[in-house]
C-alpha cells in the first residue's frame, strides 16, 4: 500500500476532509517565510484538539530543538519532518520524543544517496526524497535504503500509474502539495480522491 501525505494544510476544515478520505498524513508548514505557514492560519489549541485518525506532521526548516518541541506541544503533532540542514544529533534528540522524517533533495545533489543518509540511519524513522524530476527516481532504484521513505517533488494528479510502477522494497508513501491545489494552501479534494483511487487500481 502506498501511503499519502498531503503537505501544506492551512484549514482545519480541509484536515477533516482529508481524514474522511482516509489520507494517512497531513503536513503543516512551520517555516515562517512559507506562504503556507500555519502559525497565523490555525490556532495550536484547535489543531491539538482535532480528534482525527490522520497523523499530523510538523514541517520545519532549520529550526532548533526548543522551537520544534514547543510546536509539538502546542499543536499536538504526531511526527516532525526536517527539511533543512538539520544534524543527526538533532534528529536523535527529537527521535526520543516523536517520530522523525528527514528530507533530502536528491535531484541536484552531487553526493550519492548512501552518503546523504548514512549518518541519519539510526536517528530517524523515515526519509523523504525530494526530486525535481521523476527521472531522478532511478537513483533510488539503485540504492539500498533500508528505511521507509516518501517520494516528493514533481508529482501531480495524473501520476498514480507511474508511482505504482515504481519499485523499491522501502517505498512507503508519496508527499503531495502544490499540484493538488486550487489556490495557495487550499487543496482540491476531488483530485486527491481520484489520485488515491488511482493508486489502488
Amino acid at each position: 500500500m502506498i501511503n499519502i501525505k498531503v503537505n501544506g494544510i492551512v484549514e482545519l476544515k480541509q484536515l477533516k476532509q482529508l481524514d474522511g478520505l482516509d489520507i494517512e498524513f497531513a503536513g503543516f508548514d512551520f517555516h515562517k517565510q512559507s506562504p503556507r505557514y500555519i502559525g497565523d492560519k490555525i490556532a495550536g489549541k484547535e489543531l491539538s484538539a482535532a480528534d482525527f485518525d490522520i497523523r499530523k506532521v510538523g514541517v520545519f526548516l532549520n529550526a532548533d530543538f526548543d522551537e520544534i518541541m514547543k510546536a509539538i506541544d502546542e499543536y499536538g503533532l504526531d511526527v516532525v519532518q526536517l527539511q533543512g540542514e538539520e544534524s543527526p544529533s538533532l534528529c536523535e534528540q527529537l527521535s526520543d520524543e516523536t517520530e522523525v522524517i528527514k528530507a533530502f533533495n536528491i535531484g541536484n545533489s552531487k553526493s550519492l544517496i548512501e552518503e546523504l543518509i548514512e549518518d541519519y540511519d539510526e536517528v530517524c524513522d523515515y526519509y523523504l526524497f525530494h526530486t525535481a524530476k521523476q527521472a531522478d527516481w532511478k537513483q533510488l532504484n539503485k540504492t539500498r535504503i533500508e528505511k521507509p521513505f516518501f517520494l516528493s517533488g514533481d508529482i501531480g494528479p495524473d501520476d498514480s500509474k507511474k508511482l505504482k510502477s515504481f519499485s523499491h522494497p522501502d517505498f512507503f508513501g508519496v508527499d503531495i502539495n502544490e499540484q493538488f491545489e486550487k489556490s495557495i494552501g487550499v487543496k482540491d479534494m476531488v483530485s486527491i480522491l481520484q489520485f488515491k483511487q488511482g493508486l489502488k487500481k
